[in-house]
């Protein structure tokens, strides 16, 4: 979902972890859909830059990130690609799934917030460019596989990603050590994001029909 490497230890740590999970969840959902090793290729990177890249394209931040950092295309693609050895050994993908995309939304909301400080954006568009970094890169993932969102249709995800930023900039205020707080944002939005999948909350649904006589 990303494309930029924090200089925080924590978030760079956050990051490569981030980066590879979201490349497997990517390479996971080709597999559904049957693809061969080419598509699951360019899912893996769409999953795991795309995020990233559309925020650095919204907030002027140029060059996109992963341009100057090939070694973050590889990691995603051989993580992609690991994931067509590996996957016929586990067992209950769907749940492999929805923990590895809950990393990678988790991280890439911290690491999306991170960008826009460092280029001093208002508070509102930190907390934008925190949730576009999060959830777009499955947003790209679900419409290439012919899917409805992930962040249209399940448990609280786009909300999960708003939370995070909230905290991440109130531990922040408050002054708390940058690595601590990553760590910190990121164990409490993930624990947010995984009760939300176990206990099936979700925000209310909008349901209409309209009769045309």
């Amino acid at each position: 979902m990303d494309a930029f490497l924090p200089t925080a230890s924590a978030l760079a740590a956050i990051y490569l972890v981030a980066i590879a999970a979201e490349a497997m969840s990517g390479a996971l959902a080709a597999g559904r859909r049957r693809m061969d090793v080419f598509g699951v290729a360019v899912i893996a990177f769409v999953t795991a830059l795309g995020g990233g890249t559309i925020r650095d394209l919204i907030l002027g931040r140029f060059p996109i990130g992963w341009t100057q950092h090939p070694e973050y295309v590889y990691l995603v693609i051989s993580a992609g690609l690991l994931t067509t050895l590996v996957a016929p050994f586990l067992h209950n993908l769907k749940r492999v799934f929805l923990v590895l995309d809950a990393m990678g939304l988790v991280a890439f909301s911290l690491i999306g917030c991170s960008v826009a400080l460092e280029m001093a954006y208002p508070i509102v568009v930190v907390i934008m460019a925190g949730m576009i970094t999060g959830i777009c890169g499955g947003i790209l993932r679900d419409v290439l596989c012919n899917q409805v969102p992930v962040v249209f249709r399940r448990e609280l995800y786009a909300s999960v990603s708003l939370a995070v930023c909230a905290l991440f900039l109130g531990l922040r205020a408050l002054g708390l050590d940058t690595d601590l707080n990553t760590a910190i944002s990121f164990a409490a939005g993930l624990t947010l994001r995984l009760l939300a999948i176990w206990g099936g909350w979700r925000l209310p649904i909008f349901s209409y029909q309209e009769r045309w006589e």
